[in-house]
């Protein structure tokens, strides 16, 4: 059973446990998996896409505060820092939230807009996420999905 509340702007879904959620409801079907570059500056693909709908409204993984919300190289990107030196983004969304708001998981943070390039669906959200420098490491690119409580498969025996 999936029991789903409203709590002013922020969508709390009980089935989902952990601190990052999926940024799409329901749980969108994911077209293109992460793959890190060897290093930063290589090909690869920094994040996942998320198969959703133009006009989708786009909901923070996790609890942060917003530190961009405009236009990169034509795109619509909202990015979102979090605890511990996570940093995650979203394009293309059109946001509806401002730079130093405090975000919840599951608080709306703008709307999915169609023409990801390079995505089969007619709208796809590209979630990604990485780890900032500190003193002891250098900045890393994540796999989003990682950050995702999944909860383990349990099989029981069926009464005869």
């Amino acid at each position: 059973m999936v029991v789903t509340v409203l709590c002013g702007t922020t969508l709390v879904d009980a089935a989902e446990p952990g601190e990052f959620g999926w940024p799409l409801r329901p749980r969108p079907t994911v077209e293109r998996r992460f793959d890190k570059p060897e290093h930063n500056w290589l090909p690869g693909h920094r994040g996942v896409d998320l198969a959703g709908s133009a006009g989708q409204v786009v909901v923070a993984a996790g609890e942060g505060i917003v530190v961009f919300a405009g236009v990169v190289a034509d795109k619509p990107v909202v990015s979102i820092d979090h605890p511990g030196g996570l940093r995650s983004t979203y394009e293309p969304v059109r946001a509806d939230i401002t730079v130093g708001t405090r975000v919840s998981r599951g608080t709306p943070i703008g709307t999915l807009e169609s023409g990801h390039e390079g995505c089969p669906a007619a709208a796809c959200l590209h979630w990604g996420a990485r780890r900032e420098s500190s003193a002891h490491s250098k900045r890393e690119y994540v796999d989003p999905l990682g950050l995702l409580h999944h909860v383990p498969i349990r099989l029981k025996p069926l009464p005869r």
